[in-house]
């Protein structure tokens, strides 16, 4: 029974993986004009997913699997308890319609585990944080340099960048990021049911790219708009510069086992058409800044719950829970209280300009 319970906990979160990761793949050709039916892009982005994660997915899975904590220590339990508290991150998310990095939700509820039972790779997860932080911070330069360069000399006036051939690259780049987002993303997913030998390596990249594939086709449409038109106009050149970076850098990561943040990736790689373009006025936006938000706080949630979970169920430590529960409600009070101060002051402020 235990069995059948992560194996459905594990199909939904890819499925949310596919609603919010893989469906942002497609974001850029479908935001430029290259495909115009989000139904469209979502099938490819599909198709993409699932040759990605049986062609190259194997190596991040081994890393998800054991590479953060020791496979030994994997019980049935704690695959549940992982997967739980990264599917919860991410399913509140594809609420929100924000694009979030599905290898931060679960590295984070891995990592939690792993303190509860003092047993972490802490080199391991470093080497990986390191590349959440550099792999965007290059997406980002690669396309603010480009768009100035393309400004500077002119070059959209010189050659025709929206004709027939750019809009077939444009796709076949789209298409080759859901790929990368099927080598890296898939693992999220499966990884902890291949530590806990519930399926192998194989199954489990197939499994999981097809459950990749359903969540983006049927729930990805959300996180196909805000990553194709809420945050920035940009043309089929750009989308071809955009698309092709992400896809780049995390197909590399893959093959090296390193599981990256591919929305963080693309959507940076946006900001940096964004900024060259409009300046930092982008950044004043309110889905950027939702964006910001999440991927700071996921991580911490996904972490936090599989760390209380643990001391919950599997270890029955009431202190620890008490103390957890009390930061919680005092996290949340503290919110609350900010929320309302801001409200009184724009209120006061409202009533002082009617004046």
């Amino acid at each position: 029974m235990l069995e059948i319970i992560a194996i459905i906990i594990s199909f939904f979160f890819a499925m949310n993986i596919g609603a919010s990761g893989a469906a942002a793949s497609m974001g850029v050709a479908y935001g430029s004009g290259a495909i115009v039916r989000p139904r469209n892009a979502l099938i490819l982005c599909g198709i993409g997913v699932i040759l990605g994660a049986v062609i190259g997915g194997g190596e991040v899975v081994k890393t998800i699997s054991g590479g953060i904590i020791p496979s030994s220590l994997i019980s049935i339990k704690l695959v549940i308890i992982i997967l739980f508290s990264a599917t919860f991150s991410l399913f509140l998310s594809n609420l929100l319609g924000i694009p979030l990095s599905t290898s931060e939700v679960t590295v984070g509820a891995v990592v939690g585990v792993g303190i509860a039972y003092q047993a972490l790779f802490v080199n391991n997860l470093l080497y990986i944080v390191m590349f959440w932080f550099i792999v965007p911070i290059i997406a980002f330069v690669i396309a603010y340099i480009f768009i100035m360069i393309l400004h500077k000399f002119k070059l959209n006036e010189k050659y025709n960048f929206q004709g027939k051939l750019i809009t077939y690259l444009l796709i076949l780049v789209g298409f080759f990021e859901a790929f990368s987002a099927g080598m890296n993303n898939v693992a999220n997913a499966v990884g902890p049911l291949v530590s806990a030998g519930i399926l192998t390596v194989s199954k489990g990249t197939l499994y999981g790219g097809i459950f990749v594939a359903l969540g983006a086709l049927f729930l990805g449409r959300r996180v196909l708009e805000t990553n194709g038109k809420k945050i920035t106009s940009f043309s089929k050149i750009e989308g071809v510069l955009i698309s092709g970076t992400g896809a780049t850098l995390v197909t590399i990561a893959s093959i090296f086992g390193i599981p990256v943040p591919l929305t963080q990736i693309t959507t940076s790689s946006i900001l940096g058409i964004g900024i060259a373009k409009s300046g930092t006025n982008v950044l004043q936006q309110k889905v950027v800044k939702n964006m910001l938000m999440v991927w700071l706080i996921s991580p911490l949630v996904s972490l936090t719950m599989s760390y209380f979970l643990v001391k919950l169920f599997l270890e029955s430590d009431l202190y620890t829970i008490f103390v957890l529960g009390s930061l919680l409600l005092a996290t949340i009070g503290a919110n609350s209280l900010m929320k309302a101060s801001k409200q009184e002051k724009r209120t006061v402020h409202e009533e002082g300009g009617g004046i």
